[in-house]
């Protein structure tokens, strides 16, 4: 079976996109050689990206573009060779390199991919479906990043949800970013 992560971003008050729904916030603007090592190790991973629809339309409009290929080559080249997978009842199709477009309902949908063989999966960005899943208990493990900013407006990832967690481990960075994983308690 394979295992479900979410990775985000939040904010120091707990929000994972500011109040017009940005998260350019979330890119550190400190040059930490930790960080930027942290991120492209992250980026080696051999399972399936998850998506909703509004972070699908976000990461397809940068990752394959020579800016994307440009400022980060390590993480572009693997966001476009990675699969993908967008959950939107929207979309008439997903254009992307190695996307698959799913229009069913998302917990059923999960189940059924939770048993396909693979890499494991994991959900970036995606609020409205990462709420979703905790609801239905169907993620196995939250991987949150801190950033140092209070932004005193915006959108939590996990509204409605009310999930007890354990934390297993958790890592500082010189530019301020904390990340802490947790699984459901």
């Amino acid at each position: 079976m394979q295992k479900l992560i979410v990775f985000n971003h939040v904010s120091l008050d707990g929000y994972f996109v500011d109040a017009k729904n940005g998260m350019s916030w979330a890119k550190s603007e400190a040059n930490d050689a930790e960080w930027n090592a942290f991120v492209a190790e992250n980026a080696e991973g051999d399972g399936t990206l998850v998506f909703g629809r509004v972070t699908y339309e976000m990461m397809a409009s940068y990752w394959p573009t020579p800016m994307a290929d440009q400022h980060n080559p390590v993480v572009a080249k693997r966001m476009n060779e990675m699969p993908k997978v967008v959950f939107s009842r929207k979309l008439d199709q997903a254009t992307w390199r190695n996307t698959r477009l799913i229009k069913g309902e998302l917990a059923t949908e999960v189940r059924k991919l939770k048993q396909e063989a693979g890499g494991g999966m994991a959900i970036l960005g995606s609020g409205t479906i990462v709420a979703q899943l905790a609801k239905a208990g169907l993620i196995d493990e939250f991987q949150v990043v801190i950033n140092p900013i209070i932004l005193g407006k915006g959108k939590t990832m996990f509204e409605g949800a009310n999930q007890k967690l354990k934390l297993t481990k958790s890592r500082a960075f010189g530019n301020g970013n904390v990340v802490l994983w947790y699984e459901p308690a």
